[in-house]
């Protein structure tokens, strides 16, 4: 495992891609901002927002898919105030949601906006997490179609123009092997590395009784259908300027946006308190791909960091030692009373997907790192 010589990056993340000077694409893509001209990209969202007010032929511009958290309120509110577009929030309901998931999303609604609520059926994604988990290693992986997919289903079937999405994997995770386009074109939102097409077939398990019928919410609507009806969509985070996850944090906050107030970071695996507040199953799934790959999302946000000035590299080594990869026991009995497994089967599941090059098991069954956060790791 190698660490991009500027932030903390690890080759192991999929779909990742280092310079021959080993540093990370996401570090490269944060020097080439400096040299953006933001005036001309915000021109160019500008005429994206204004050809389809003469496209609209309905009450609503443009889709936003949300969860009610910090990004998708950024992109509610810059659409509506900013674009001055007539905006239809999308929200696509995980399962097990909690309090505050609610009254975020509750928050976002009562700001001034149509929402189409969605919510697949509970005992098939219950079914689709399990398997996920045994096949995977992902337990978030089904409810993540429904959520990419809620908004291009409903603009395919309403007609509405423009989709916006939030941030390009490619450019600030640094994700540019997957085939995602390095620009603002989100029609190929479905080469991410969890979603690989977004085809409800994916799903099906006649064993189970998970028929293709089933699955509607799961399907992404073909983008040749997407383009014949003239609907585009775009990746906000690319135009905009002002994008980043803390200054959207802090934008959010400022509008009533609820965090993990009372619970100890250590059980959340990662340092700041207002992300996956809607989904206890994304604390269990970062701890996770930790143990698949060597980073969770403390890593995440010590990369955002340094790239944008906040930390140094080597004060950002803390807190991803601190953090990265932890999860409380309480999720893991939640994950296990949901999917009706004991907390010894999880184990015995999780134990197969861990990349036993990386991580050693102690006397006691527990995993730890064979490497130092942001020292290379020779391969034996």
């Amino acid at each position: 495992m190698k660490y991009c010589k500027r932030c903390l990056q690890p080759d192991t993340r999929p779909g990742i891609l280092f310079n021959n000077e080993q540093v990370c694409y996401a570090c490269l893509y944060e020097e080439q901002k400096q040299n953006i001209d933001w005036v001309k990209r915000e021109s160019e969202l500008r005429q994206i927002a204004l050809n389809a007010k003469k496209k609209s032929q309905g009450p609503y511009d443009c889709v936003i898919g949300v969860s009610g958290g910090k990004d998708s309120l950024f992109q509610a509110f810059y659409a509506k105030e900013k674009l001055d577009l007539k905006v239809l929030l999308v929200n696509s309901e995980p399962d097990q949601i909690t309090e505050a998931g609610r009254a975020n999303i509750e928050n976002l609604i009562q700001h001034g906006f149509d929402t189409f609520k969605m919510r697949p059926n509970p005992c098939i994604l219950k079914k689709l997490t399990k398997r996920a988990f045994y096949e995977y290693g992902n337990i978030i992986k089904p409810i993540e179609y429904t959520l990419w997919a809620s908004a291009s289903i409903i603009a395919e079937k309403f007609d509405i123009p423009l989709i916006i999405q939030g941030e390009n994997g490619a450019l600030t995770l640094g994700t540019a092997k997957t085939g995602m386009s390095l620009d603002g074109n989100a029609m190929n939102v479905t080469e991410m590395d969890t979603l690989k097409g977004c085809n409800a077939r994916d799903w099906v398990y006649e064993e189970d009784n998970i028929l293709i019928n089933d699955l509607y919410m799961y399907d992404f609507p073909s983008k040749e259908l997407l383009k014949k009806k003239g609907i585009t969509s775009v990746y906000l985070q690319y135009y905009a300027k002002e994008w980043s996850q803390v200054g959207n944090a802090d934008f959010a906050i400022a509008r009533g946006l609820m965090g993990r107030m009372t619970e100890d970071l250590h059980d959340l695996g990662r340092y700041r308190r207002y992300t996956a507040v809607d989904s206890d199953m994304q604390i269990v799934n970062q701890m996770l791909k930790y143990l698949k790959f060597g980073f969770g999302f403390a890593t995440d946000e010590a990369c955002y960091d340094i790239r944008e000035g906040r930390l140094t590299r080597e004060d950002a080594k803390w807190y991803v030692k601190e953090y990265d990869g932890k999860c409380g026991e309480q999720y893991i009995r939640m994950f296990c009373d949901y999917i009706d497994i004991s907390i010894e089967e999880f184990w015995e599941v999780v134990d197969k997907y861990v990349n036993k090059k990386l991580f050693y098991k102690d006397s006691k069954g527990q995993w730890h790192p064979k490497f130092e956060v942001g020292v290379d790791f020779p391969e034996k």
